[in-house]
């Protein structure tokens, strides 16, 4: 798959199909990688990327800190990663496109609509993340990973990261570069030698700018409740995707429809058709 060098962090990418541009920001947390589009959860069970393929140019990426791509140790923030999905619209020089985020790519998604609106046509929040049990997991995991760091150096970070294949969700003690501390051995270094303290100011503030509330996050109501941009909301209902957070964003998006489908109903048959439905009626 090509590579991509955005704001000097390499970005895995890849095309499929043919059609008017539809920028994807992948599912799977933070283990959001090209992959989850066609193998997690309802998105295998719909294989909605190969329906939208058949109308849409799909661009699809591992997000920054995850799969193949490259990382850099900064505050993460959904600013950011929305800028990697900008920079590749620009890589490719695309100016405008349809968005559609999965899960966390859900946030980044809103932030770039907000941010950028004049690039965005459409765009699909599929599964947003959100909710209390989302907040206190997404918060947990960074203190754990903290605890680690307190407990032993970063050196042992990049020794755990390399001795499993485990995302920073599956074992946080591994922290949110896990993957690019397995396979890039120039960012190892470097991070290995990093000032701890400073280091864990960085946990601290990406900690409070991506799990800042209990619904979903990604933009203030604010700013969202003056965009006039199309939107398709589908809602999932567990811990990590509440009901709440999607409906929360139908209040905020003027221009929002809700499918109001349970994710049982969230089938094969019915979810292409409805994405398509939705695509094809924005201006």
């Amino acid at each position: 798959m090509p590579i991509a060098l955005l704001d000097g962090i390499q970005t895995r990418y890849e095309l499929r199909g043919n059609g008017p541009p539809l920028l994807m920001f992948s599912p799977g947390g933070f283990d959001a990688t090209i992959e989850k589009w066609t193998s997690q959860s309802v998105y295998a069970k719909t294989a909605m990327v190969e329906a939208l393929a058949q109308h849409y140019t799909c661009i699809v990426f591992d997000r920054r800190e995850t799969g193949a791509s490259g990382g850099r140790v900064e505050t993460l923030t959904w600013e950011r990663y929305a800028a990697q999905g900008l920079g590749l619209l620009d890589h490719l020089k695309i100016e405008q496109a349809f968005l559609m985020g999965g899960c966390m790519g859900c946030a980044p998604v809103v932030s770039c609509a907000v941010n950028h609106p004049e690039r965005v046509r459409g765009m699909v929040l599929y599964w947003p993340v959100g909710g209390a049990r989302y907040r206190i997991n997404g918060q947990l995991r960074l203190a754990q990973h903290l605890a680690f760091v307190q407990q032993n150096s970063l050196a042992d970070v990049v020794a755990l990261a390399r001795s499993s294949t485990k995302s920073f969700g599956e074992d946080p003690r591994g922290g949110p570069w896990v993957a690019v501390l397995r396979h890039d051995e120039k960012f190892a270094s470097a991070y290995a030698a990093l000032n701890p303290e400073h280091y864990k100011f960085t946990l601290s503030a990406t900690a409070r700018a991506l799990f800042d509330r209990d619904t979903a996050p990604g933009a203030e109501p604010e700013a969202m409740l003056k965009l006039a941009i199309p939107a398709l909301v589908v809602p999932g209902k567990d811990a990590s995707h509440a009901t709440s957070a999607a409906r929360y964003l139908e209040e905020c998006l003027p221009a929002a429809r809700y499918w109001d489908a349970a994710p049982d109903a969230q089938t094969a048959q019915s979810t292409p058709a409805k994405l398509l439905e939705f695509l094809a009626s924005c201006p």
